[in-house]
């Protein structure tokens, strides 16, 4: 423990600033998608005055039988509202404040993403981001590539991306994962440990993770199905990086929360794409060709860092854990 305690003080202060940064770049997206949806020409001959019912992807929905109309920047303002709460939530708590959960990683030398949602929300996005790179790389090696086939109106695909994370957080997080851990380890029955389990599965009483560990690669596997058997949104080459996303998503909504796997989330899709539609408007270039701008790189080069440095950290703990339950045996 004292190993561990001695790299995590030892690199707490670049790994404390990396987060900084990106949580800095996580807030100016907001400004950023602003711009991009009232600001430029990103959708062409659909702007954010475009009916939300009369999207071809709504059809025969609820949406399109409303008796009122709700227009596309209408949609996107609902949305930043429920984003906006949600970054303020993990900012705030659950029990520190974002700033104040670094004091403990520079000084002593603990680490403790459970006090504070954004904490673990930076740290494993770059975790994230760091493996997805991994396994771009291995699958590229092999000559499997992994492109979005976006295609069609960037304004309305903006949309999609950024309300994703809303629906599939809470369809393959909270109904496939909270629903069955709840069931299996659940010792009461009120409507407010329910939710509040729902919310933070880390409340269930777990002794033995197993069970709750082949139900998040299960959920993940069809997470990656998901993305790559409906629609022509993705190559192939998408499943095995949707499929560990989902895992490392699951795993984080289990132990640190729902707040936390959705901002992860919201981060690989709003955040990143909002950054891509932007470079592509100001440079009047195609969003495929937004992503080989000098801007993107650097972003992605940040991310790996910080990942690195995150996943450095959490391999020390779990050496130093194995090392101290055999010390004890």
């Amino acid at each position: 423990m004292q190993a561990k305690n001695r790299l995590i003080a030892s690199i707490g202060i670049p790994f404390t600033a990396l987060l900084s940064v990106i949580f800095g770049l996580f807030l100016i997206s907001f400004p950023i998608g602003i711009f991009v949806v009232f600001e430029s020409d990103v959708g062409g001959d659909i702007n954010y005055d475009f009916p939300l019912a009369q999207l071809n992807a709504l059809e025969g929905t609820m949406l399109a039988n409303i008796p009122f109309e709700i227009s596309i920047g209408d949609a996107f303002v609902v949305l930043w509202a429920l984003y906006v709460i949600i970054f303020v939530i993990a900012t705030m708590g659950p029990k520190y404040g974002f700033l104040r959960s670094f004091s403990p990683i520079i000084q002593l030398g603990r680490l403790d993403v459970r006090k504070n949602y954004m904490l673990g929300a930076t740290k494993w996005f770059s975790v994230l981001v760091l493996v997805s790179a991994i396994i771009n790389y291995v699958q590229e090696w092999f000559g499997i590539t992994t492109v979005a086939q976006l295609g069609g109106n960037n304004l309305v695909q903006f949309l999609y991306i950024t309300a994703a994370p809303l629906f599939e957080e809470f369809g393959f997080r909270v109904i496939l994962i909270g629903i069955p851990l709840l069931a299996l380890y659940s010792c009461r029955s009120s409507a407010g440990y329910i939710l509040g389990c729902l919310w933070n599965p880390s409340k269930l009483e777990i002794a033995n993770y197993r069970k709750a560990i082949i139900l998040i690669v299960a959920v993940g596997v069809l997470f990656g199905l998901a993305h790559i058997a409906f629609g022509q949104a993705w190559s192939e080459g998408k499943f095995a990086q949707a499929a560990v996303g989902g895992i490392i998503l699951g795993w984080v909504y289990v132990r640190y929360g729902f707040v936390s796997a959705l901002l992860i989330h919201w981060a690989t899709n709003y955040f990143i794409y909002a950054y891509a539609n932007m470079v592509a408007q100001l440079n009047l270039i195609s969003v495929e060709d937004a992503f080989s701008h000098s801007l993107m790189p650097s972003l992605e080069i940040l991310l790996l860092a910080s990942g690195v440095v995150s996943a450095a950290i959490i391999l020390a703990d779990k050496f130093c854990a194995k090392r101290a339950r055999n010390l004890e045996v």
